[in-house]
């Protein structure tokens, strides 16, 4: 798959895919002609209306026709559409892209402070990643090696979350919303495609996904973009059962483009058990070499 894939319209294409989505009801509109709609979402003049632009201008955009919208005018569209504020940021990002680089971008090193903070959180019970460009994985400790997968044993190019997620049958059986999980894992990858549109590895990624998963190829067409910041997700693991756990994102300091998700469970409950669990043989395997191996921690 070649750049076009990512770069073709890219603004238009997810205008008219969050316009389709938006029902006339959800957008607040009465129309007595709801009932008779050959579609769902909301037309273009209902959506130039509500967002106060004309419809040519409106259509223009919506066919890539023209690239020319000032801040006031996305941000109005944004509303109208009732988008979130990764979605608005991506509509902003796609206004305004990036100019194309001219070198490939810099290896990303996981921080020797970022591994440190890997290693202390593995001592007190709770599973830790990193992912990078592409939702490459970047690092992690033992204990989110046992609950997920032990990424540092594939080889270099499929440490990937997307990856893992579409293609490891193991994947399926791991997360009990498998679908829901998929769905975020696509969106977060459309996410960073809007930010790095002339990444060819990224590229590279979402072609060979698209060729090998049926289901990528459904929720990549969606076009939805997604931020995780914190909530909760399902796991049906192995060894230990059913376990709930919430994870917070944060963005390590010194790169932008780098992801810490910090996993934790409810105290008392029985996810905390099973976790404690998880952890006493994490740490037993661990135990005849460093807690957090650090060679994988270096990704193109």
């Amino acid at each position: 798959m070649d750049r076009e894939h990512l770069t073709s319209a890219p603004m238009a294409e997810f205008l008219r895919s969050a316009r389709t989505r938006l029902t006339p009801q959800e957008a607040g509109l009465d129309d007595p002609g709801l009932g008779r709609r050959r579609v769902a979402g909301l037309r273009r003049e209902e959506l130039a209306q509500l967002a106060g632009v004309s419809v040519d201008y409106y259509t223009r955009l919506e066919q890539g026709r023209s690239r020319s919208a000032s801040t006031e005018v996305l941000d109005a569209l944004a509303t109208a559409l009732h988008l979130d504020d990764a979605e608005r940021s991506h509509l902003h990002t796609l206004a305004r892209p990036r100019p194309a680089r001219r070198r490939r971008p810099r290896p990303q090193r996981v921080h020797p402070a970022t591994w440190d903070l890997l290693e202390a959180l593995q001592q007190t019970g709770r599973p830790a990643f990193v992912l990078g460009r592409r939702l490459d994985v970047l690092a992690h400790n033992p204990l989110a090696g046992r609950l997920i997968t032990d990424f540092r044993a594939l080889p270099a190019a499929e440490r990937n979350q997307a990856r893992f997620v579409f293609l490891d049958p193991h994947a399926r059986e791991l997360y009990r919303d498998w679908t829901r999980v998929a769905a975020d894992t696509a969106a977060m990858l459309r996410l960073d495609a809007g930010r790095h549109p002339d990444d060819p590895a990224l590229s590279a990624l979402v072609g060979d996904l698209s060729i090998r998963s049926e289901k990528f190829r459904r929720f990549w067409s969606d076009n939805r973009v997604h931020r995780r910041t914190t909530g909760t997700k399902d796991y049906h693991h192995p060894l230990v059962g059913d376990l709930t756990v919430t994870y917070q994102a944060l963005t390590p300091a010194d790169d932008p483009d780098q992801i810490l998700f910090i996993y934790s469970t409810r105290p008392g409950s029985p996810s905390e058990t099973s976790l404690r669990l998880l952890a006493q043989w994490s740490s037993e395997s661990a135990s005849t070499g460093s807690v957090t191996a650090r060679a994988p921690g270096t990704h193109d």
